[in-house]
Parts: C-alpha cells; sequence; structure tokens
C-alpha cells in the first residue's frame, strides 16, 4: 500500500487493519507506535492519534478515541498521574511498556518463537544440551539421556542379528548436541542531538531496537544479561523500563565515555562471553578531562578524540570483549574512523541506514555467542 507522510515529525503511517483484530487492537498497535514517537508523553500521542484518525477513519460511530482511552484505563494500559509540572494527567504502565517491547520485537525480528529456559549454540558439540538431530557413535562421557534407543537397538540387531541378542557399547547411537554458553551484552545508545538532526528521526528506530533486543533476551535468553546505557556528553544507564521515554539531549558525542562505562559493567559479570553493541550516528566529539570540564570539537574527526577511542577499542580486545559497531551514516571519513576503530579491537561494524538494523543486531548476536566459545 502507498503510504503518506504526517505533517508532524515525518511519522510515516500505513493504513493497513488485520481482518481478525478489533478496532481496540488495531488503534492499540497505532498507540503503541505513537507513544514511542512522543517518548511517553499520552496527550501527544493521543493528539496525533485523533489526527490520524481524522485522516484514515480508525474508528467507528461506535467506537470513538474516547471510548479507547477509557478501555485503555480499564485493561491497565494507562493510568492517572503527577507530571512534573504538578498538574495532572495520564501515562503508560509498566504493562503498556512490556507491550511496546514486545511489539517491537515482533516488528523488528519478526516472528521468534519462544524457547525454554537456556541459551545459545556454541559451535562445540559433545556434551551439551541442545540437541542438533544428527546422530553419532556412542563416545566415553556421553550422557546416557542422550543415547537413541532405536538406533541403538537396530544397530544391535545388524551387528549381532536376532538369535543371540547383545547390546554392547559398540552398538550404542546417540543424538548429538551444542553447548550452550550464557552471554553478557552491553547496548550502547548515541543521545547526542544529531540523532535528530537535518530532519531524520534516528532516535526512535534506535530505541525499537533496544527494546526488540531486551524483550528478546529477557523472553528467548532468561540466563543471559543486557545492560543498556546512553550516551552524549556523559554516559549513564538506563533501565529496561526507561527505553520508551529515552530523548535526545544537547550533547555531544563522548564515545569514550561510553565504552569506559560498557567495560566497567563487563568487569563485573561472571560470564566468559562478554559483548558491546553501538548504535550511533556520528563521529566521537567529546571527552571529559581529569579536572572534569570537557574537549569538545565538532569540526572533522580531532586526532586527539579519536585516538582516545582506539586506545578504548584496544582495551576491550585485551578483555576479549568484541565491539559490534552500527553506524548509522555513510560519510567516508566517519568510515574511516570506525573501519580503523573495529581493526584495534577485531570486531565487526556495520554502516547502514536505519532499515534493517535490527535484523543486523540479531544476526550479530547470534553468531557472536557461537563463537565465543573458545
Amino acid at each position: 500500500m502507498d503510504s503518506k507522510k504526517n505533517n508532524r515529525k515525518g511519522f510515516v503511517f500505513s493504513p493497513y487493519s488485520a481482518p481478525e483484530q478489533s478496532t481496540f487492537e488495531k488503534l492499540f498497535d497505532v498507540f503503541k507506535e505513537l507513544i514511542t514517537y512522543t517518548s511517553g508523553d499520552f496527550d501527544e500521542a493521543i493528539d496525533w492519534l485523533r489526527q490520524l484518525d481524522d485522516e484514515y477513519k480508525l474508528t467507528t460511530p461506535d467506537y470513538s478515541i474516547e471510548d479507547f482511552i477509557e478501555e485503555l484505563k480499564e485493561k491497565g494500559f494507562i493510568r492517572e498521574e503527577i507530571k512534573p509540572d504538578g498538574s495532572g494527567g495520564m501515562g503508560i504502565t509498566a504493562k503498556t511498556e512490556r507491550a511496546i517491547r514486545k511489539g517491537a520485537l515482533e516488528q523488528i525480528f519478526g516472528k521468534l518463537k519462544k524457547q525454554g529456559a537456556g541459551n545459545h549454540k556454541s559451535k562445540y558439540s559433545g556434551l551439551g544440551d541442545e540437541h542438533t538431530g544428527d546422530l553419532r557413535e556412542y563416545r566415553f562421557g556421553d550422557s546416557l539421556e542422550n543415547i537413541s534407543m532405536t538406533e541403538s537397538l537396530k544397530n544391535a540387531q545388524i551387528n549381532h542379528g536376532f538369535g543371540d541378542f547383545q547390546l554392547t557399547e559398540n552398538d550404542l547411537i546417540v543424538e548429538d548436541t551444542h553447548h550452550k554458553s550464557q552471554m553478557s551484552t552491553v547496548l550502547m545508545i548515541d543521545i547526542s542531538h544529531s540523532m535528530i538532526l537535518y530532519g531524520e528521526d534516528r532516535i526512535t528506530p534506535a530505541k525499537k531496537v533496544a527494546m526488540a533486543l531486551a524483550e528478546l533476551i529477557t523472553t528467548r535468553y532468561p540466563k543471559d544479561s543486557l545492560d543498556v546505557l546512553v550516551f552524549g556528553n556523559d554516559a549513564w544507564t538506563i533501565s529496561i523500563k526507561d527505553l520508551p521515554y529515552l530523548q535526545v539531549g544537547p550533547y555531544h558525542t563522548n564515545t569514550v565515555a561510553g565504552l569506559n562505562l560498557a567495560m566497567d559493567i563487563l568487569r563485573r559479570k561472571r560470564n566468559t562471553n562478554k559483548q558491546i553493541f553501538m548504535i550511533t550516528d556520528g563521529k566521537p566529539s567529546c571527552l571529559r578531562m581529569q579536572d572534569g570540564t570537557y574537549y569538545k570539537n565538532s569540526m572533522g574527526l580531532d586526532p586527539f578524540i579519536t585516538e582516545k577511542c582506539y586506545n578504548m577499542a584496544a582495551q576491550a580486545r585485551k578483555l576479549h570483549i568484541p565491539i559490534t559497531t552500527f553506524m548509522i551514516a555513510r560519510d567516508p571519513y566517519l568510515q574511516s574512523f570506525v573501519e580503523e576503530f573495529t581493526e584495534k579491537n577485531r570486531g565487526k561494524a556495520f554502516y547502514t541506514g536505519l532499515q534493517g538494523l535490527g535484523e543486523m543486531i540479531f544476526q550479530d548476536y547470534e553468531t557472536n555467542r557461537k563463537k565465543r566459545l573458545r
């Protein structure tokens, strides 16, 4: 279908409705998108929803936007709250935050089926806990529960015949398995001002990726850990529940501060397997000096700043922490910086627009987990 561009903040809405959805469900899908774009501002999201309703006729004579708001209250998706200025209003609940993360997962990573408590495959087979479907001969140390009785009995009959049946160690067949590993991941999100410059909203898709990754790990890989941090002039951690509210600030890009914090977090993790994902659209342009002042330079690549970044990349490599950089920019001089940064770390880099970003993160997440056990 053709999509039309709304006149506010470049929001794109395609008039699609699934045949099995109720009016509430259709409105709720749009509402989740809008509440992400507005960083949790309920009033602004509803204002947008009314405009979209005027244009696309989302409601019916029997079900209005007011009915939708009442049902949101009844279902526990919104609640009354006191705003910072002391006035009253409506805000979303933890139930809505979870629904937004689940929606982001489905939108970005596709329809992934939940699995039981467990983690990802490594490249090693043997005494693992995930069946591969492949069969092989029994080896000393194989778990008895992995023996395929049907194939072993068939093997015994072939080897010894029916008359004098016996089952020996040489007859045993086992179903091969993979080891599973745990992974500690830190996701770094650039919230510098350039994430909303030039008429492009880059922070909202970055938030969606972060929410999707958070939902993926907490549901499909519950033994893994995920820490999320943001970096502008400084770096600080945020909780998963705060992702929908994330906003860009009037910041430069202190990549070194973000990497420092990420490695501090990972040093405290007991898992052997650790990694950093960094989503950024611009060059490093800021450092915090020992006296607390900031050294800033937005004009080109400052060698003083980039050298600090390269040192951090090399330090992470010594700690066996690969860094995967997702650069949302195609400027040749920025790509050159990322290439050298990646070489220092022996990590990975993707130069991309926002389309396909989530798929690449998921692919790399799986790939790193398979490679980290050595």
